[in-house]
């Protein structure tokens, strides 16, 4: 299967790309971790994106589609794929499509992570990272320290990062409307797109997304099974 999980910040989608595709047995790619691979390769598209990236900078839409074009070449993805973080905007999505079918194929799903605009800014603004271990993370609401705070793990003070402040939340949603949201548009006109509630724990959103494709059940109550 070649699926595009898409979705704006703060609905899971890292946590649900790499289930999926190890439960569908599928090569999770990720614009991310592809572009550290290049540049620790010190290939020519790391280089490029290196300049930018090391500069704030966002990476331009020919790079980023050069790294995927590149990805999606090699064999490993002739039994299907799962696309997290690409395409961002709509001239990505359609250089998405010219590059699947100069390969014949096609994307066999879109799923379309939804959650409401509230909710994402309490799950990114009640982050707390540890300032001696930023792998030491707490949520105000959902996870909150022994004592406010302070790390139960090795007391070290916690902080909120100024990407998770409630206002650059905000305007990073205004960024996924105006520029993400299109790509919804364009795959629901080709009847791709099933959009999928993030709300609920981490296996019932997965549990829906299985239904979407075909790869799961729902029994008498409504409720999924995988």
């Amino acid at each position: 299967m070649r699926i595009l999980l898409i979705g704006p910040p703060g609905a899971g989608k890292g946590t649900q790309a790499v289930r999926l595709a190890a439960h569908l047995s599928i090569q999770h790619i990720s614009t991310g971790e592809l572009f550290r691979e290049h540049i620790a390769q010190g290939t020519e598209l790391g280089q490029n994106a290196h300049t930018y990236i090391r500069s704030g900078l966002l990476v331009p839409d020919e790079v980023t589609i050069g790294v995927i074009r590149e990805r999606l070449a090699r064999p490993d993805t002739e039994r299907g794929f799962l696309l997290d973080g690409f395409p961002r905007n709509l001239d990505q999505a359609q250089a998405l499509d010219g590059i699947l079918a100069d390969a014949e194929s096609r994307l066999d799903a879109v799923l379309d992570l939804e959650i409401p605009e509230a909710e994402v800014v309490r799950r990114i603004a009640g982050r707390r990272l540890c300032r001696q271990d930023r792998e030491h993370i707490f949520h105000v609401d959902y996870t909150p320290p022994e004592v406010t705070g302070v790390c139960d793990v090795c007391g070290g003070e916690l902080y909120q990062r100024d990407d998770d402040r409630e206002a650059t939340v905000r305007r990073r949603l205004e960024v996924y409307r105006s520029e993400t949201a299109p790509v919804v548009d364009h795959y629901q006109a080709m009847g791709l797109v099933s959009t999928i509630s993030a709300l609920g724990q981490v296996q019932e959103v997965m549990d829906r997304a299985l239904v979407a494709i075909g790869q799961g059940q729902v029994d008498a109550s409504g409720a999924s099974s995988c």
